[in-house]
């Protein structure tokens, strides 16, 4: 218990004592977090759309593939992208803006978005699916082309669509294997929280590490708090 509060003494110390190291390791969490989700968003809530309003050959079997992504071992999304990124794989040597090299942020924000993006088009899909089909008729009744009728589905599934936004973010935010594999927790480059935490960890510093997962957490609650009065809400009864 002494250690718990030692911790949170410490990371009020560093937060108000503007520390460059936290500073530097924090705004690279976000930013690496930040690009990730916007990604996941931008792809997986127009796909969870589709696959809730349309029924097309094959489309239970993308469900099986999207349902088995949302509790993929994000570990294995690290290989996977590690693999893919290595000098020997099929993507290594042919760095560029769009294909990073290892152990970069680009290679951290490509793992994060494929763990991200199954969670936002599933609860997405699961959102719109939700819908009283009876609204969607109604669109169409009034000569609503097949573009606004998903946007007005969209807007009325609002809520869901913000929690899948939600969930991509809680997934990513605190990820650990995949940024340590892609990443390598190099110091002033790939650093994030997560990985500042594991490292303090296993060199003892538990004061420290306690500090920084009091500091995640409050970077958790901050930005999903956020993105609920976005939506014109709040997380009070």
């Amino acid at each position: 218990m002494n250690q718990l509060w030692q911790g949170l003494l410490q990371a009020i110390e560093l937060i108000f004592a503007h520390d460059p190291a936290l500073w530097e390791v924090m705004q690279l969490s976000l930013r690496v977090t930040g690009v990730a989700l916007v990604l996941s968003t931008l792809i997986g809530i127009p796909i969870g759309a589709l696959m809730g309003l349309s029924r097309f050959y094959g489309r239970s079997l993308l469900m099986v593939f999207l349902y088995t992504g949302m509790g993929f071992p994000p570990v294995v999304i690290g290989l996977f992208v590690y693999l893919l990124l290595s000098r020997s794989g099929p993507l290594g040597g042919l760095e560029s803006d769009l294909i990073p090299a290892l152990f970069t942020p680009g290679a951290m924000i490509i793992a994060q978005t494929i763990i991200a993006f199954p969670l936002v088009a599933g609860f997405t899909m699961a959102a719109v699916m939700g819908v009283d089909p009876n609204i969607r008729q109604q669109v169409r009744a009034l000569g609503a082309t097949r573009w606004q009728t998903t946007l007005a589905v969209l807007t009325e599934a609002r809520v869901g669509v913000l929690v899948s936004v939600i969930a991509g973010f809680g997934g990513i935010i605190s990820e650990v294997g995949a940024v340590m594999l892609v990443g390598g927790n190099i110091d002033h480059k790939t650093r994030v929280l997560t990985t500042a935490i594991v490292l303090e960890t296993r060199k003892g510093n538990f004061d420290l590490a306690i500090a920084l997962g009091i500091i995640l957490l409050g970077l958790s609650f901050l930005a999903n708090l956020l993105m609920l009065q976005l939506q014109g809400r709040t997380t009070y009864d």
